[in-house]
């Protein structure tokens, strides 16, 4: 391998459930061997990559399952959810370009990483949850849950009532100085798998998940930093980065430098849900030494490699 430096690549979790499907796995299955398919050709030619992914709304079936059957079995918390998303994407993401690489007769090693990805329990996220996960109550069922779970709920834009969870903000991953190592060694590595599993440090040094969720382009750049990337790929369901959004005068951004970023987004051009925290991922990942950012569509990555497609984000 000639090229030494590292490319991390995010891919939302829409990507492989998409909407209006019923998410059955040859659906996602489907999706994500396309997605793989120019990962596998980026990484024939021999660049390192480390993969990293969005886990909605498959981590929310999983909570939707957990209820379903806590009658029969104890239900999970939502830390081991998160967990057990990881290793179900990683397993699909990584069969997926295992076979697509053996298409193109390229020899790479693929492994995933369940990843742990340490919060501040005192983050203020946790006094003031925001994020919807898992399916919707009925108001007594509601008050049941906030009563013997000590839940967040609230009503969901009169759909119903819906728990909320805290999104701390990521400080550190637990696993990067193994992601680096393999990475540098040529193996493609899947890690942070929506966000990674949100973990407290406890006195002495030990860690302990909690129920949160991170948001993966923020944990995304977090590792991208510490493991010293060259470039931050983040693929969505958006073809480019737009202002003026679903206005009359919407425009596709082509390029962007982080002033003009920081710029849009404290006008509030970009949504916290949404392409906000992508374009706060990118500023931070490109203050810290990154080189480039890339946002587009899985099916565009190859033109947006090209230069063709998307929007890069550059000092």
């Amino acid at each position: 391998m000639q090229d030494k430096s590292l490319t991390i690549v995010s891919i939302g979790g829409n990507t492989l459930i998409r909407k209006g499907e019923k998410g059955t796995i040859e659906e996602q299955f489907e999706h994500t061997e396309k997605c793989m398919a120019y990962i596998a050709k980026m990484a024939s030619q021999g660049k390192r990559i480390v993969i990293t992914h969005g886990n909605g709304p498959i981590v929310g079936n999983i909570v939707i399952r957990n209820e379903a059957a806590k009658d029969i079995i104890p239900p999970m918390p939502l830390y081991i959810c998160n967990a057990d998303s990881e290793g179900g994407i990683g397993f699909m993401l990584q069969q997926a370009l295992y076979n697509q690489l053996k298409k193109l007769n390229a020899r790479r090693d693929v492994a995933t990483i369940v990843t742990q990805v340490v919060v501040d329990k005192n983050d203020p996220a946790f006094s003031k949850p925001t994020k919807p996960i898992g399916p919707f109550y009925t108001k007594k069922e509601a008050k049941i849950f906030q009563k013997e779970k000590g839940w967040t709920i609230i009503e969901d834009s009169n759909r119903g009532y819906r728990r909320v969870v805290p999104s701390p903000k990521p400080l550190k991953v637990i696993e990067a100085d193994i992601i680096k190592r393999l990475a540098i060694d040529g193996v493609i590595v899947i890690a942070a798998g929506g966000g990674g599993v949100p973990v407290m440090e406890l006195q002495g040094g030990t860690l302990k998940g909690i129920d949160a969720v991170i948001d993966k382009d923020i944990a995304t750049a977090v590792l991208a930093n510490t493991i010293g990337a060259a470039a931050f790929i983040d693929l969505t369901s958006s073809e480019k980065v737009y202002i003026n959004f679903g206005k009359p005068n919407q425009k596709a951004m082509d390029r962007l430098t982080v002033s003009e970023a920081k710029k849009y987004l404290s006008a509030g051009e970009f949504a916290p849900g949404s392409m906000g925290p992508k374009i706060e991922a990118a500023i931070g990942f490109l203050k810290a030494g990154g080189k480039e950012v890339i946002i587009t569509t899985s099916e565009l990555l190859e033109s947006a490699m090209e230069g063709k497609a998307g929007t890069r984000i550059v000092k």
